[in-house]
């Protein structure tokens, strides 16, 4: 398991190497061989008995009085003696009935109290909660003030966070102090690390929105970083990155989520800290800012080489979901080369396939990245055929990206083949949009393209088909878009168009 490289394997044989499977080493079918890369450093083994909730808080009674958060605004801090009592939620959802499997909109205490967490963007438009909470077939919700009149209507118990008392739904306070009040033989039920602790909606290959099944397995496999390190959590924990690639792999090694030694952020911000006048009434000197890592959509390189001129004493990484290496751990000097992904995770087997022959491709040959890991998802909510699309019977996860490998073992990911954008760092599905836009009365066809933009990289934009009677102009239709979808989602640019061409196959 030491270095990294490649397995040559002309079969699926089952080789365990802790508790992760590899192919056998293979070299007299040719014809049939596989070029599989894996980690250049040793798997991180994670125990078999043990749970999302319980490795991350693994000994925190030892830094009871260390602080896990700060909240920037009002500078409150939140101690791990804090998180740990926080876990009283879990109780009080027992009390209400909630038992193992259930699926809810909020974190913590379900998944220690056995339940699956379904983590729901607050910008979401209130038809898109409901198609989630619908598809989940969700139990509860837990949200603010500011966002219950989007889930009044779900026929679901809802709790308010905080103080705010709101007719129609529970207190946030006064359910945990009920429950610290309520008797104590509770039945609790055993969790398993192959039960489902979370279930973020993402866009699948179709461009669908699907709940991904992960398991308390998946999850414990990726919280790992090294070091107690204070982390800027501007990712936001409704993002399946900001909950475990943050919060949880911070708060596991014990370090501290506010601000400013290490930041994930996105190119959007990267932009900004570049040509915001702002930034030129600080003293850059006084940084304690030592890398900042760019996530969730692509960072071109020009706007790299500017931070980097501007900011010249942090190094920028990028980052995919397949890679994270930053420096080297016995030397901490920085390995990876400008404009890579970075290094292979631990505990990962990455392939790339030639789009037109299947077959997978030796280094520093482009292909479509694969992936297998204990760490991939288990599959869609309730949807076995999306599932096939994209994970096949070998376990191997296929993302649509395209990318390559070379002789140093950095990853490069070049392009995708999915229908699919990411606007500011947030998913869009082209196909959300051309259902949406066929609803309308007066569309009779519709075609999304992508037009660059310096700050978001590209934007949708529309070309539609209107019939004979149609009276809307641009704005009509951007607006219907807007009215059905989150902010991020809105279509930027109209187009009128007489026909969208097809072909053969009507595509």
């Amino acid at each position: 398991m030491g270095g990294g490289g490649v397995i040559i394997s002309s079969a699926w044989g089952r080789e365990e190497v802790g508790p992760f499977v590899y192919g056998n080493l293979r070299q007299n079918l040719p014809h049939n061989e596989e070029h599989i890369f894996r980690s250049r450093f040793l798997a991180v083994l994670v125990p078999d008995d043990i749970t999302l909730p319980q490795l991350v808080l693994q000994d925190a009674e030892v830094y009871a009085d260390k602080v896990a958060f700060v909240e920037v605004v009002t500078r409150k801090e939140v101690t791990y003696s804090d998180v740990v009592r926080n876990q009283e939620f879990a109780k009080a959802l027992s009390s209400l009935g909630l038992s193992k499997g259930h699926i809810a909109i909020v974190a913590w205490g379900i998944t220690v109290a056995g339940g699956v967490f379904l983590d729901a963007n607050p910008t979401t438009h209130a038809s898109e909660i409901k198609k989630q909470v619908e598809a989940a077939e969700a139990k509860l919700i837990v949200t603010n003030g500011p966002n219950y009149e989007k889930v009044k209507g779900l026929r679901l118990l809802v709790i308010i966070h905080g103080e705010e008392l709101i007719e129609g739904a529970m207190n946030w306070n006064k359910l945990l102090k009920a429950a610290n009040r309520a008797s104590t033989n509770i039945t609790k039920e055993d969790v398993h690390q192959t039960d489902l602790c979370a279930l973020p909606f993402s866009s699948g290959t179709t461009g669908l929105s699907n709940g991904v099944k992960l398991t308390h397995r998946n999850l414990c496999v990726g919280p790992y970083m090294v070091g107690q390190v204070t982390t800027l959590g501007l990712i936001p924990f409704f993002h399946i990155y900001g909950i475990i690639g943050i919060c949880c792999a911070t708060l596991r090694n014990k370090g501290k989520v506010v601000e400013v030694t290490f930041a994930p952020i996105v190119p959007p911000i990267i932009l900004q800290l570049v040509n915001n006048p702002i930034v030129e009434e600080f003293d850059r000197n006084m940084l304690k800012l030592w890398v900042i890592m760019s996530v969730a959509s692509p960072l071109a390189l020009e706007l790299l080489t500017a931070f980097e001129n501007k900011f010249p004493g942090v190094h920028v990484q990028k980052h995919s979901c397949i890679t994270l290496t930053l420096v080297n751990p016995e030397t901490g000097s920085w390995l990876t080369k400008k404009n890579s992904v970075s290094y292979i995770l631990l505990n990962l087997e990455v392939k790339f396939i030639d789009l037109e022959t299947g077959r997978s491709v030796p280094k520093n040959t482009t292909g479509e990245i694969y992936v297998r890991s204990q760490c991939v998802m288990q599959g869609y909510y309730n949807n076995n055929e999306e599932t096939a699309q994209i994970i096949d019977d070998k376990a191997w996860l296929h993302t649509s990206d395209i990318g390559f490998i070379n002789e140093e073992e950095d990853v490069f990911v070049v392009d995708r083949i999915k229908e699919l954008i990411k606007y500011k760092g947030f998913q869009v599905a082209l196909i959300e949009h051309e259902a949406i836009l066929l609803t309308h009365p007066s569309i009779e066809d519709t075609a999304i393209v992508l037009p660059p933009d310096k700050e978001a990289g590209e934007i949708p934009a529309a070309s539609v088909v209107v019939t004979p009677s149609a009276t809307e102009n641009a704005k009509d239709v951007i607006d219907y878009v807007a009215s059905n979808v989150a902010h991020y989602k809105k279509v930027r640019m109209v187009q009128f168009v007489d026909t969208i061409p097809k072909s053969h196959s009507e595509k």
